[in-house]
């Protein structure tokens, strides 16, 4: 790392960061419980993942992956069909291992906090009511008893890693926990519609198309005010907001 001549910032906010310095990438988070949780998860995940280097807190240094993401929230995905199948594959590998030993949030709490997010949207005036309210009852599909399994927790299309048509690592392991199948699926495609039937073909097994369009409309209501006040923009065109939009 001493011949490295520049540092790229990968995403940065009041919370963590990630850097990347050669073939090295650095997290620094304030809250070394997600370390924790990220650490064990790559451990116990039948599935590639980086290599943990070393662990400095508040540091977490990992090998890059080889490829590229699989895509980008707002952006078309030029990855081949046959690369969206793996990552359904390996949705369905990460679906079968044994369960984490810590468990994900219950359907009351999430049930909570989409009501809460919801009125805030509405009371600031972020966006319209009716927006609101539609997805909102698209959302209450998801929120019905599930069988847990290992889920990712955060399966973002960015977060899989691609060569050709081979998943080489997946990345960014801090909410992994016991939870929804289904939520894994519909963050991988949140953006994506186009390659759902990829991705279901890969994972092999019938799922429920509403329940994941209902994901779709709960990750995206929960998911902006978070992205607003970290610096983000939720109505980049084939983001958060059209997602939203798209659902009316």
């Amino acid at each position: 790392m001493a011949d490295v001549k520049q540092v790229e910032v990968v995403v940065a906010h009041h919370e963590c960061a990630t850097l990347r310095v050669g073939d090295v990438f650095l997290k620094v988070d304030a809250d070394q419980t997600r370390t924790d949780v990220e650490v064990e998860a790559m451990a116990m995940a039948p599935v590639p993942t980086p290599e943990v280097l070393w662990r400095k807190p508040p540091v977490l240094a990992l090998a890059a992956l080889r490829g590229t993401a699989l895509g980008r929230l707002g952006k078309p995905s030029i990855a081949s069909p046959a690369a969206w199948a793996a990552a359904g594959a390996a949705a369905r590998m990460l679906h079968d291992a044994p369960l984490p030993p810590w468990p994900g949030r219950s359907i009351d709490e999430i049930a909570s906090r989409l009501d809460g997010e919801c009125e805030w949207l509405i009371t600031n005036g972020v966006l319209p009511t009716d927006l609101v309210t539609r997805n909102r009852r698209i959302a209450e599909a998801a929120l019905r008893p599930w069988t847990p399994v290992f889920t990712h927790g955060d399966l973002q299309v960015s977060h899989v890693f691609v060569d050709g048509d081979e998943i080489t690592g997946v990345i960014d392991w801090s909410e992994a926990a016991q939870g929804d199948a289904l939520h894994d699926l519909a963050i991988l495609t949140l953006g994506h519609e186009e390659h759902l039937g990829d991705v279901v073909a890969g994972y092999g097994t019938h799922v429920d198309l509403d329940v994941i369009r209902a994901w779709w409309s709960l990750r995206s209501l929960l998911a902006i005010r978070w992205l607003v006040e970290h610096g983000f923009d939720p109505f980049l065109p084939g983001c958060e907001v059209d997602v939203l939009r798209a659902r009316m």
